[in-house]
């Protein structure tokens, strides 16, 4: 697989570039810098495409201005808090913290999640089913104030006009929508692009699964054995080329989604989870839906932590052990209880028993999830970095 290249050169992918011979050219630049043309997906022939909402269709400058836009500080009210501050490239766009404090110090409920192929969701955040488009989703970062994240709400005008003095946002306004007046509902359009763009399929697992047979380790390989077991149930929930039960792309008749309860609290026996987070109950009102969350792609998690819902969880190992036990027991404090005995827990949370040397042999398979090219791609880097 060809990993994306950067955008002087993103042409050569959207078109055919040959000279006289019939061999192929590296592509001139254009004066302006900047060149545009249908985007090419970054995927192997095996995985399916996503799904593009007509009214925001893929191009090459719309990614390169959501890229932009993405990493600049001067997109938030405070001009202090970009996208990126809460999705690092380097741990598959999420942080390293359980959450994340917004432009204005409110502090968030929820774990910032990896956005790797996050285009193949069918709905997007933990546990909200009407947010569906990425161009929907995009709007609460940008303008929600319960909590206030970029915090741009009130800030438009200035902040439209600070970006548009930027001769490099000028230009590429200028390419990815002609002759159009550059608004905020261009930049959601090309945030949504450059978000929906960030594809990861070169893990070594990836690797080994196309022919390579020294791309995992015998311990990792023992480890994918053990997760796609009916012993410890894994692969029910996370499946697939995303690694996850939730799914839906091109090729799909039907969207999957799924929201499941893996007995992290039980506040009061009776399955209750912290008032601040209660999963996809704070949208249905139904009983059952308590402690529901969206599974997460397992793609990149090694990179991720920490993990769950509101990030209390700090790393692979103690998940497994969460899994392993068939819930987490918290002995003392404010959320004590066992979720092992939560009435919600979904019915693949029953416990195993695992050896020491099986419970690393998980953690590498899991580790060869990482695309480590992806993690480093310049392509995907802040743009602003040396300007």
């Amino acid at each position: 697989m060809i990993r994306a290249l950067p955008l002087l050169f993103a042409v050569a992918c959207a078109r055919d570039v040959v000279d006289e011979s019939g061999a192929p050219t590296a592509p001139s630049t254009p004066p302006t810098g900047w060149v545009d043309g249908p985007w090419v997906w970054d995927v192997p022939d095996w995985a399916p495409l996503p799904i593009v909402p007509e009214t925001n269709p893929m191009t090459i400058a719309k990614v390169a201005l959501g890229r932009h836009l993405f990493y600049d500080v001067r997109l938030s009210g405070n001009g202090e808090q970009a996208c990126a501050s809460c999705h690092e490239q380097a741990h598959a766009f999420s942080v390293p913290e359980a959450t994340s404090e917004g432009s204005t110090g409110d502090p968030g409920v929820r774990n910032a999640q990896s956005l790797v192929n996050v285009a193949y969701y069918p709905s997007l955040t933990w546990a909200n089913p009407g947010l569906t488009t990425l161009e929907d989703q995009i709007l609460v970062p940008l303008f929600g104030e319960f909590p206030v994240e970029i915090g741009l709400t009130g800030h438009e005008g200035e902040v439209m006009a600070e970006l548009l003095a930027d001769p490099v946002y000028q230009e590429l306004f200028e390419l990815a929508f002609p002759g159009e007046e550059p608004d905020v509902h261009e930049v959601v359009l090309s945030l949504a692009c450059f978000v929906r763009s960030l594809t990861s399929f070169d893990a070594p697992y990836d690797r080994f699964l196309a022919g390579d047979p020294s791309a995992m380790s015998d311990s990792a390989l023992r480890g994918m054995t053990l997760f796609n077991s009916e012993r410890l149930e894994c692969f029910h929930c996370h499946n697939g080329y995303n690694f996850t039960e939730s799914f839906v792309h091109e090729d799909t008749t039907f969207a999957s989604v799924p929201f499941q309860n893996t007995g992290l609290y039980n506040l009061d026996g009776m399955g209750a989870y912290p008032a601040d987070n209660t999963g996809l109950y704070e949208h249905t009102r139904y009983e059952g839906d308590m402690g529901r969350f969206r599974p997460p792609s397992l793609r990149n998690v090694a990179v991720s932590a920490p993990y769950a819902h509101d990030g209390s969880v700090a790393d692979l190992t103690e998940m497994i052990d969460i899994y392993a036990r068939g819930g987490r027991l918290i002995e003392s404090g404010p959320y004590a209880g066992d979720g092992a005995e939560n009435p919600h827990k979904d019915g693949f949370i029953v416990g195993f028993d695992l050896t020491e040397s099986e419970r690393a042999d998980l953690v590498a398979f899991l580790e060869s999830l990482t695309d480590e090219g992806f993690l480093t791609d310049p392509a995907l880097a802040d743009p602003w970095v040396g300007r």
